[in-house]
């Protein structure tokens, strides 16, 4: 049996991407630039809001200084209105309180900025026990660099061996293959399917409840 559960945060606990989409075309359109429809922003997301920022400019505009700009009318905007939309995914809530009623560690390891991370975690799971919520701190690599996962095991103690990572994108499959823990794929997030086992995902599950098989 493993003892910790690490778990990605948009697009497998949360659907975010409404709000991140929203937030993301308010920043745009206070700067004069076009904004995108809900359908691109799948796969603008996954690598942190600098990155998102980047996808989302259009490409002669990608400058340093226009991404601290969108930075700037995005992180309040996004602050007050991330949880207009966002909820959490078919069977979460009911996966979480299961496993942590069966003694498994749980936490989250996220590209989102840290602040953000912490709020959802506390306004959607305000009855689950994390041993660390992560996300996306000054002078830590962000995701697929496996330095976040290093940090959850050890500060809940747990060997790799007797750890799981569940994650919707490429990147999460490939967090898990540089920290050399098993992987799960989820299909309900932002990603293809296809993206999963491209990127070498362990095991591929369609529904939350599908994850306790592999605990």
């Amino acid at each position: 049996m493993k003892k910790l559960a690490i778990f990605d945060l948009d697009g497998t606990l949360l659907n975010t991407i409404a709000d991140l989409a929203y937030s993301t075309n308010h920043a745009l359109r206070c700067n004069g630039f076009a904004e995108h429809p809900l359908a691109d922003y799948p796969f603008f997301v996954g690598n942190g809001i600098n990155k998102l920022f980047e996808r989302a400019l259009p490409e002669g505009e990608r400058t340093e200084a226009n991404l601290l700009k969108i930075r700037q009318a995005f992180l309040p905007y996004y602050d007050t209105h991330n949880t207009d939309y966002t909820v959490p995914y078919p069977g979460i809530p009911e996966l979480l309180a299961h496993l942590q009623a069966n003694g498994v560690r749980l936490a989250v390891a996220s590209n989102k900025y840290q602040q953000a991370t912490e709020k959802l975690i506390s306004s959607y799971f305000p009855g689950i026990r994390f041993t660390a919520v992560l996300g996306q701190r000054e002078g830590v690599a962000v995701k697929p660099d496996p330095a976040i996962v290093y940090t959850i095991l050890e500060t809940a103690g747990v060997s790799k061996e007797e750890t799981l990572y569940i994650g919707d994108s490429g990147v999460d499959m490939q967090t898990a293959a540089n920290s050399g823990i098993t992987s799960i794929g989820v299909t309900w997030g932002f990603r293809p399917r296809r993206e999963l086992e491209e990127n070498g995902a362990d095991y591929i599950v369609d529904t939350a409840e599908e994850i306790r098989l592999y605990i």
